[in-house]
């Protein structure tokens, strides 16, 4: 007997600096997605424009706007309702003083069903998040969908396994994870692209449940206080099933729309049957909550 199928979908593709041009990209290409039968679609991190944490210039503060009447967000809420898709939709997000790199989750019916705030902020060569984002005060949540209980965290937080644990302990039947990663501008000679995927089929297996990476492509030159900083965006978006296997991969050049399916009722019968959950102990993970290990009872 057939169980709950939810079909996911990854966008790849190339920003330009214009804002205009990516979000009818990015129309375009949820729209490709809905016609292969993708229920949630997600698109790559911070996609209205360049990667603009490259540099540190005050001027690119003006890119962030308000959560409510966003209107990119407000033109994806039109888009989810017409196609009946859920759409996690990556923004600049200002608050009063603060400043966050955000996404909001639109269902199927358009509507919002809330916003995350990314939580580990990264700070190196072209990846200078730590100038224009505070970390985000949400914390790690699931978004209760049309298709099914999604967790949503972006970018570098892809890097920690706690975070993975923490929606799927929640009820996040899939992880996804929006991205902007690429060339490293201080080492030309190091390519995280392995890396970045086997981390996150790690999540996928050792919590049993599928993830959906979407990450851009091309080059991108963004005029810094020290001259030009340029990254090459490696792509590689790709889905994972709930071993960690990788489904369907994109490349690191072309733009792409990638889109598998899964029966998240064979999923869960599987998760619950392999024990990780019920083994846990959570009464020896203390450790957990210290920086460097010690003093674990605080």
């Amino acid at each position: 007997m057939e169980g709950r199928r939810v079909v996911v979908s990854a966008l790849q593709f190339a920003c330009t600096d214009d804002v205009s041009t990516n979000v009818n990209t990015a129309e375009r290409l949820v729209r490709a997605a809905h016609g292969k039968g993708a229920n949630i679609i997600l698109i790559q991190e911070l996609f209205e424009g360049y990667y603009f944490c490259q540099a540190q210039r005050e001027g690119f503060f003006q890119r962030a706007k308000p959560y409510k009447g966003h209107p990119t967000i407000l033109r994806m809420q039109k888009l989810a309702k017409e196609l009946g898709v859920v759409i996690p939709v990556s923004f600049f997000e200002e608050a009063n003083n603060a400043h966050y790199n955000s996404i909001a989750i639109i269902d199927a019916d358009g509507a919002d069903l809330g916003l995350y705030r990314k939580s580990h902020i990264p700070d190196g060569p072209g990846y200078q998040e730590k100038f224009y984002f505070n970390p985000g005060d949400t914390g790690f949540k699931v978004f209760h969908t049309k298709f099914a209980k999604i967790g949503v965290a972006i970018c570098w937080d892809q890097w920690f396994p706690e975070a993975a644990r923490a929606m799927v302990l929640q009820g996040a039947e899939i992880l996804f994870y929006p991205t902007a990663i690429g060339s490293e501008p201080q080492d030309t000679g190091l390519d995280s692209r392995d890396h970045w995927k086997r981390v996150m089929q790690g999540h996928a297996g050792a919590n049993l449940v599928p993830l959906v990476a979407s990450n851009r492509v091309g080059k991108e030159i963004i005029e810094t206080e020290h001259g030009k900083s340029e990254i090459t965006f490696y792509g590689n978006s790709f889905i994972a099933g709930p071993t960690g296997e990788i489904i369907e991969t994109a490349d690191d050049k072309e733009e792409a729309v990638l889109v598998t399916h899964f029966d998240l009722d064979v999923i869960k019968s599987k998760r619950h049957s392999w024990g990780v959950f019920r083994d846990r102990r959570p009464d020896l993970y203390k450790v957990l909550l210290t920086l460097d290990g010690s003093n674990p009872q605080l």
